[in-house]
């Protein structure tokens, strides 16, 4: 790999993010004009939602070299969204699970192709298993090829404070079938990733959220991150969720509620983060020696597509992965839950990274395509 310009290198830039269209992407301009691009689009969609804000950050080599914030934290407060803003990161969450479990396989204290069952005997409850099929592993679970539906057929099961998220999964379980074969084929579950969390736990003989701060958040450094936004320091950090009716009313209630808890989705969607701390995670994913907490073995596991129906694009354990005609990977995820919608997509191999944390659902802007499109410019400007 080139040395990378100093520009880029300590750019903390005046301006935001967002690659959007496809004329700006067939330019392939050096970094810097993408990341000018990237944020005078990203200004102009922030802005014509009109809803809340966009935090937004690259990372290379496990730092945040640029970062920018646009519109608002607190719509009502007019408190402006900042780059040190607390959101929601949804089904992120599943990363962070996906790679605690690497964490206890490296430990020792389960096995990747071990029975879930084994740690976790309520999930024999889950219904409509056929005779010929195999056990499911954790590797199922982390996979998403375990073949359960995707949620519990229990609309109660998302619903409780976040300090019984345990007792609704043995809740849940019973209510939980299966869809398909175990390994035949990718189907995404939410409380499949849910059983994983508990399943997780139960091995371990250690409380779920506790590990994750242990095992993940602190050695990485990502003090921003939590499952539960308490003390005055992180409050005040914490960008308020909106939710958009289909009537274009902004509704704040209903994620405000759910900060006291999701029922269930915890191990599947319970992660506040920041757009420093993923980047952090991120390069702990790409094998930064610095913020190393898994195997390399284990970590390329994690990366490497799990899924049955394509070669070159997939699920691993825990990350999506797609792979282009030059052998070039990126990893990502997105995450969508009631007020909050974030997107993380980076190329473990050239070590950079881009992550969108929004307040709001819906909006102009693909958080998925922008993220993925700008790595993919920056990768081949340095390269």
């Amino acid at each position: 790999m080139t040395a990378r310009p100093l520009a880029f290198r300590l750019l903390v830039a005046a301006f935001g993010v967002l690659v959007h269209s496809a004329s700006v992407l067939a330019q392939s301009p050096s970094q810097d004009e993408a990341l000018a691009a990237f944020a005078v689009q990203l200004a102009e969609d922030v802005a014509a939602d009109n809803v809340g804000g966009i935090a937004a950050g690259v990372m290379v080599d496990g730092d945040l070299v640029w970062a920018q914030a646009f519109g608002w934290a607190d719509r009502d407060a007019r408190a402006p969204m900042s780059t040190a803003s607390i959101s929601r990161t949804g089904s992120i969450s599943k990363s962070v699970t996906a790679v605690l479990m690497m964490r206890l396989v490296d430990e020792g204290v389960i096995g990747l192709d071990e029975p879930v069952e084994r740690y976790l005997p309520a999930f024999a409850g889950v219904v409509d298993l056929r005779v010929d099929a195999l056990p499911v592993t954790f590797r199922y679970l982390a996979s998403h090829t375990a073949g359960l539906i995707r949620e519990p057929r229990w609309p109660d099961a998302v619903v409780g404070p976040i300090e019984l998220w345990d007792k609704r999964i043995l809740e849940s379980l019973p209510l939980t079938a299966y869809d398909t074969l175990p390994g035949a084929r990718y189907q995404y579950s939410n409380i499949g990733f849910g059983a994983l969390g508990l399943a997780l736990a139960k091995a371990a003989g250690r409380p779920f959220m506790e590990m994750v701060r242990t095992e993940i958040f602190k050695p990485l450094g990502m003090t921003g991150s939590e499952f539960v936004v308490a003390g005055a320091e992180l409050e005040a950090r914490l960008a308020a969720g909106y939710v958009i009716g289909q009537d274009g009313l902004i509704d704040g209630e209903q994620p405000a509620r759910e900060h006291a808890g999701r029922g269930y989705k915890v191990p599947n969607g319970g992660v506040y983060s920041t757009v420093a701390d993923l980047g952090r995670f991120m390069g702990a994913m790409s094998g930064v020696p610095g913020l190393r907490i898994l195997s390399e073995e284990s970590r390329r596991e994690a990366l490497s597509i799990q899924t049955p129906e394509n070669l070159n694009r997939g699920y691993g354990l825990g990350f999506s992965v797609q792979i282009d005609e030059k052998g070039q990977k990126i990893a990502s995820h997105g995450g969508s839950v009631a007020g909050y919608t974030a997107h993380m997509a980076f190329d473990p191999d050239a070590r950079i990274g881009v992550v969108l944390l929004r307040n709001y659902g819906r909006g102009v802007t693909n958080l998925g395509t922008a993220a993925q499109g700008l790595v993919t410019q920056l990768r081949d400007g340095i390269r």
